[in-house]
């Protein structure tokens, strides 16, 4: 509809220029919105207002001459007017607004979908915990945020590609083989000192009590450190693998998973050094190796390779992002906790110095999530060891509550989950708000069949009765989901997915509880039938993008 009013005025204010009315053939930049009451109509562009200084004429007298000449079907206009300085109203029939409804079922699935991605190879990487313990929470926020982003981005258009890279590299591999390896060595009655930066919980003593019943002969046959690292590499497999089965029971699957220890294997870290090195973007001081970060907007210059010769995790995540450039990704997207956010101007400045730009690279922030049971703060220590997992979660309140609920904020906003909240079959719960309607118009459809009813089959004149404004309220919401994806996708907000799904639930219940859909008046009701069934075809859409499910039955 917009995209029609558009056109419209750009033509009308062409031939007023040719009939010499208008000054200036310059078209400006203009917006068409939809109007904010009913009162203004359903749409009001400012163009007469950013016109008016190309044509050197007031903007009420531009809108005057635009209306003037408007060659505009008048079984989709009803009538403009003029409001305030300059605004363009427009009043569409209801006629318009019933062609949208055959727009849906005919587009089925792909409603709401375009081509805007042209076809470009997104990459995103997201969650990446490092395998020192199970998921809590907190990373399934950052899990819905991220699968959410790459749904959005593919039904736009967009070639994309989910990863996971394992950080199965460097101290904090090896502090959880020092913390599995002292609990077994405790759980023989070996007196130990467990230091503070330990990984603690019962998951480390039962890795601990795991490992030791397998590898009980080798453990006691090497050194401290051999042992180490094979209750270090075992440890991490065993805690990946635990991951694998979360995410997969979140409804998440990565296209690849890669590791950090690969590019260490590969010499990767090194030649990315060394050819930072040859740019002489690399530089000694005080016997580390830094690069040269400020030169690409970072406040200071990073280390890259430690006094002790050791590489930081930054010199690998180097590698790693010059790697997925190789690979083909013609931009990455990363989602990181906020806590990371003094991580992006470094590896923007790294995206930068390998010849790439820095809108090739984003990160989405997401902020904590704030567990709450009967009120009260649940907390949440990986390294201490009181958290609730992922799993825990998804097994209390379901995966469906926990995705939609993780999306029903922005990401860079904190979130309270509210597990009594997340179960409750009530309105007060989102998911269950949106998800009934789903329910319900499959309810009202499967009756419908049984009456003989058409529920998809497009009738002219059944919907021709749709007129009430209930009815064209919904059909105008209806309509403005495809934009509401464009722009999810534009902004990787998922949250506005989830927003939109809430608003057009509210619309439908409304309509519901006032309008009879299976009505005595048979063609009344196919043009009711019709309706609803769109309303289901797109909140089935918004749903699946968000990773939750569309029940027949609730």
């Amino acid at each position: 509809m917009k995209h029609k009013i558009k056109t419209l005025i750009q033509k009308a204010a062409l031939k007023a220029h040719e009939q010499g009315e208008l000054r200036s053939s310059t078209i400006p930049p203009f917006s068409v919105e939809e109007s904010k009451s009913d009162i203004h109509g359903d749409f009001a562009s400012n163009f007469a207002m950013t016109a008016a200084a190309a044509q050197k004429m007031a903007p009420r007298k531009i809108a005057e001459t635009v209306i003037k000449y408007l060659d505009a079907d008048r079984a989709f206009i009803a009538k403009t007017e003029i409001a305030g300085p300059g605004f363009i109203n427009f009043f569409i029939r209801p006629a318009a607004w019933h062609l949208i409804l055959n727009a849906i079922h005919t587009a089925g699935t792909q409603y709401g979908a375009s081509d805007i991605g042209s076809g470009q190879k997104i990459q995103v990487e997201f969650v990446s915990a490092n395998p020192t313990g199970p998921l809590h929470v907190g990373h399934g926020r950052g899990a819905a945020v991220g699968d959410s982003v790459a749904n959005i981005l593919s039904f736009s258009g967009y070639q994309v590609e989910k990863e996971y890279y394992i950080n199965d590299s460097g101290r904090q591999i090896n502090t959880l083989g020092k913390s599995v390896f002292l609990r077994y060595l405790a759980s023989l009655g070996k007196k130990t000192d467990f230091p503070d930066d330990c990984y603690k919980g019962d998951y480390i003593k039962d890795l601990a009590a795991e490992i030791g019943l397998r590898e009980a002969d080798q453990l006691a046959s090497v050194d401290e450190q051999e042992a180490i690292a094979l209750c270090a590499r075992l440890a991490a497999a065993k805690i990946i693998a635990g991951i694998r089965q979360d995410l997969n029971s979140f409804g998440i699957t990565f296209d690849n998973w890669f590791s950090e220890q690969s590019l260490y294997d590969s010499g990767k870290v090194d030649a990315v050094l060394q050819n930072l090195r040859k740019q002489e973007l690399i530089y000694p001081k005080d016997g580390a190796l830094w690069f040269k970060t400020t030169a690409f907007g970072d406040e200071k210059d990073r280390v890259v390779v430690r006094k002790n010769g050791l590489t930081t995790y930054f010199a690998s995540d180097i590698a790693y992002h010059l790697n997925k450039f190789e690979r083909g990704f013609d931009r990455l997207i990363d989602v990181w906790g906020a806590d990371h956010h003094g991580y992006c101007a470094r590896l923007t400045a790294c995206v930068e110095a390998s010849g790439h730009k820095r809108d090739q690279f984003s990160v989405i922030l997401v902020k904590l999530v704030n567990l709450l049971r009967k009120g009260k703060p649940v907390a949440m220590s990986t390294r201490a060891g009181e958290f609730v997992t992922l799993q825990e979660v998804i097994d209390e309140v379901g995966r469906d509550a926990a995705r939609f609920l993780f999306l029903t904020r922005s990401y860079d906003s904190p979130l309270d989950f509210d597990l009594d909240l997340a179960k409750r079959q009530t309105n007060d719960n989102p998911v269950y708000y949106v998800q009934y309607v789903h329910a319900r118009i499959t309810s009202i459809t499967r009756k419908a069949d049984k009456q003989g009813l058409k529920t998809t089959d497009l009738n002219h004149q059944a919907v021709s009765r749709l007129t009430s404004g209930e009815e064209i309220r919904i059909i105008k919401l209806l309509a403005r989901f495809p934009e509401t994806v464009q722009h999810s996708a534009e902004t990787m907000a998922p949250h506005r997915i989830t927003f939109y799904l809430m608003e057009l639930a509210a619309a439908f219940h409304s309509y519901y509880n006032k309008h009879r859909v299976l009505a005595d008046d048979t063609e009344l009701a196919c043009g009711r039938l019709y309706l609803i069934a769109a309303v289901k075809i797109v909140i089935r859409n918004g749903l699946a993008l968000l990773g939750v499910s569309a029940p027949e039955k609730m």
